[in-house]
C-alpha cells in the first residue's frame, strides 16, 4: 500500500545533540500497516475451532528457542509457522503440519497463548478429511479403526501378554469390579518393550496388594495420538467405545501405564460423559514404595526423561523422581533440559509414526539429540516412563554409536530389578 505523502513530516534542517542532520535523516512517518500480502490461508486457520490463537502471534520469537524440532534442524516454531502463513504457505498441504509433536513446550514460554496444541489437530483435521496425510500416517489411521490398535495387531491378542507375568492378571469381564481398572492401552499390550513393562507393572501390583483387573479384548486405544494428528472422529468413536465399557463395570480409579491416555481419559473423555479418576502408574505408586522390601542395590547413575504428556501437559514430575530416589543405589543425574523444559522423544501429536517423513526434514532425529544429552551425563540408564519411549531412545541408541554406553529402562523395570524378582 502506497504511503500517503501527506503523513511525512520533513524538516528542511534539524539539530540532534549538536549533529546537524538533512531532510533525508529526519523523515516521519506514521505507522505503515502491511496490506499487500494475501490473508487468505491465515483467515482460513483462525476461523477454525482451536485455530485462533495463531493470528495472536506477534513475533516475539520465545517459542524458537524451545522448539524441540528447531533444535534438531527443523527451521521450525509458531513464530516460523506464522509468519510463513503470513507470506503466503499454505499449512494445510505444507509438511509444517505434520512437523509438530504437541510437546507444549512452545505455550510454556509463549506471552500471547498461541496455542500449537489446538492449532495444529485443527489444521490437520482438515488435511485429513482433503486426503493430505503422509501414507505412514495414514496406515495407522487404517490399523486403528480395522484392529483397535495402531500396531495392526489381533484385538483377540490383547491380553496375552498376560502368558509372561507369571502372577495374576485379572480380567473385568470376570471380576466385574476392582478397586482399580488398569487401562494398559496398545504398545504396553502388544510391543516387546512394552510388554515387558507391563509384566514388571503386574509383579509389584500383586506385591502391593492392589485389587486390580484388565479390560482385554474389551479395551480399545485411547486414540490421543490420533487425536492430535488429526483423526478427531477416529477418537470420538473409540472413546465412545471405551466408555460404553467402562459403564459395564464398577471401579474407583483407573490406573494408566501411558501418559497419552492419561491425557485422553482425563482431559477429553469427560468431554463425551466419561469422567474419572484418572492416574499415571508412577503417581500410584510413589507413596506405596515403603511398602516395597528391596533386596537388590543397582548401582546405577540414572538420568530420567519427562514425557511431554505426563510433565508439561499433566503436571507430574515428582513422583518418578520419588521412585528412582527410592531404589537401593541409584544416583540420579538430570540432564540440562529437564522437568518443565525437558525436550520431547518425538512421538507425541502423531509422531511415534512419522519417522520416515521427519528423516527428510530434520538433521537428527529427536531421540537421538535427547540420547546425546543423556550420554553427556555420564549415565549408565536412561530412564523413561512412557511406552513410547523405550523403543525410540534403544533405536537411538544404536544410531548414535551408543551401545554399550547407555540402556534404556523404563522405571518400572528398575523396581522389579530392586525388588529381586
Amino acid at each position: 500500500m502506497p504511503v500517503d505523502k501527506r503523513q511525512i513530516q520533513e524538516l528542511e534542517k534539524a539539530v540532534v545533540d549538536g549533529i546537524e542532520l538533512t531532510g533525508d535523516w529526519n523523515r516521519m512517518f506514521a505507522q505503515r500497516p502491511i496490506f499487500d500480502y494475501d490473508t487468505a490461508i491465515m483467515d482460513k486457520i483462525t476461523s477454525l475451532e482451536g485455530g485462533e490463537s495463531l493470528g495472536w502471534c506477534y513475533q516475539c520469537a520465545q517459542c524458537v528457542g524451545v522448539c524441540p524440532v528447531d533444535i534438531v534442524g527443523g527451521d521450525y516454531g509458531p513464530r516460523k509457522i506464522y509468519r510463513n502463513v503470513q507470506a503466503g504457505v499454505d499449512l494445510f498441504t505444507d509438511p509444517d503440519l505434520w512437523k509438530c509433536t504437541t510437546c507444549m513446550n512452545c505455550l510454556r514460554v509463549c506471552p500471547k497463548n498461541v496455542d500449537m496444541i489446538q492449532i495444529m489437530p485443527a489444521v490437520r483435521e482438515e488435511a485429513v478429511m482433503d486426503g493430505q496425510v503422509p501414507e505412514e500416517l495414514q496406515q495407522v489411521f487404517e490399523n486403528t479403526f480395522e484392529y483397535g490398535n495402531p500396531l495392526g495387531e489381533s484385538p483377540r491378542k490383547r491380553a496375552e501378554w498376560t502368558k509372561k507375568a507369571s502372577v495374576p492378571v485379572p480380567l473385568m469381564k470376570d471380576k466385574k469390579q476392582a478397586d482399580v481398572l488398569w487401562f494398559v492401552e496398545c504398545y504396553p499390550s502388544y510391543h516387546p518393550r512394552g510388554i515387558d513393562a507391563s509384566v514388571a507393572l503386574a509383579r509389584v501390583l500383586n506385591l502391593l496388594g492392589v485389587d486390580f483387573a484388565i479390560l482385554g479384548p474389551e479395551e480399545k486405544c485411547s486414540c490421543d495420538s490420533q487425536r492430535l494428528a488429526g483423526e478427531k472422529g477416529l477418537f470420538e468413536e473409540f472413546a465412545e467405545q471405551n466408555i460404553r465399557t467402562f459403564k459395564k463395570y464398577r471401579f474407583n480409579q483407573i490406573l494408566v501405564t501411558d501418559p497419552h491416555a492419561l491425557n485422553a481419559l482425563k482431559k477429553e473423555y469427560p468431554k463425551y460423559g466419561g469422567k474419572y479418576q484418572v492416574v499415571h502408574y508412577t503417581t500410584f505408586l510413589a507413596p506405596l514404595l515403603d511398602k516395597l522390601e528391596f533386596k537388590n542395590t543397582l548401582s546405577y547413575k540414572v538420568t530420567f526423561h519427562d514425557p511431554c504428556y505426563l510433565g508439561r501437559h499433566n503436571g507430574e514430575f515428582e513422583a518418578p523422581r520419588q521412585i528412582l530416589t527410592a531404589l537401593p543405589g541409584v544416583e540420579l543425574v538430570e540432564m540440562g533440559r529437564c522437568r518443565q523444559n525437558s525436550f520431547c522423544c518425538g512421538g507425541g501429536g502423531g509422531g511415534m509414526w512419522l519417522d520416515g517423513f521427519m528423516a527428510d526434514h530434520v538433521a537428527e532425529r529427536l531421540s537421538e539429540r535427547r540420547v546425546r544429552e543423556a550420554v553427556g551425563t555420564g549415565a549408565d540408564v536412561l530412564a523413561v516412563c512412557c511406552p513410547y519411549e523405550v523403543s525410540r531412545f534403544e533405536d537411538a541408541v544404536k544410531s548414535t554409536g551408543n551401545e554399550g554406553k547407555l540402556i534404556v529402562k523404563d522405571i518400572i523395570e528398575l523396581v522389579v530389578e530392586a525388588l529381586g524378582d
